[in-house]
């Protein structure tokens, strides 16, 4: 008896000069920018392409992106890893910082903590994240970060906290 074989699963990921994205940022505030990554004016980065998600919304300290998940987002057990979890809410909270901020002004996330409540798999459909700035000082910024499903029912939560970089 002959035993069939599984597809062979692939992806190709191309991305462009990431470089260039953040020369674009210094040269814009944070809220022009993160709106010209949204309308596409301005590339995505690297990151946004290896998972596959999609700046949906912006505004001034609030952010929205969505993911379709798939199998290559899986850990071993069959659902989403956790990393791909922390990836959207690290972006969702920091690009609504980043949309605050001032031309010339950088960020980096000094921490981040997360908490897992729901499984994520290929069924659960299309997940939104929504960054929303709670604190911005001129330091120190603070960000809560949600991960939803369709219904809306919530998926994980985290708090973030993003150094302030003035040049």
């Amino acid at each position: 008896m002959q035993h069939e074989r599984e597809p062979v699963r692939t992806r190709t990921v191309t991305w462009d000069d990431p470089e260039k994205t953040a020369a674009l940022a210094r040269e814009r505030t944070g809220l022009e920018f993160i709106q010209a990554l949204a309308d596409g004016t301005v590339p995505s980065p690297p990151i946004a392409q290896l998972i596959g998600t999609r700046l949906e919304s912006v505004e001034a300290g609030k952010v929205v992106f969505v993911l379709e998940p798939a199998e290559f987002h899986y850990n071993p057990i069959g659902s989403v890893h956790g990393g791909i979890y922390a990836t959207l809410l690290d972006s969702a909270a920091g690009c609504a910082v980043h949309s605050m901020l001032p031309a010339g002004t950088g960020y980096t996330s000094s921490d981040l903590s997360v908490r897992f409540l729901r499984p994520i798999r290929v069924t659960t459909g299309t997940v939104t994240c929504t960054g929303t700035v709670t604190h911005l000082g001129r330091r120190t910024a603070l960000a809560d970060a949600r991960l939803e499903d369709g219904a809306g029912r919530l998926l994980a939560t985290a708090t973030s906290s993003c150094l302030l970089i003035h040049s």
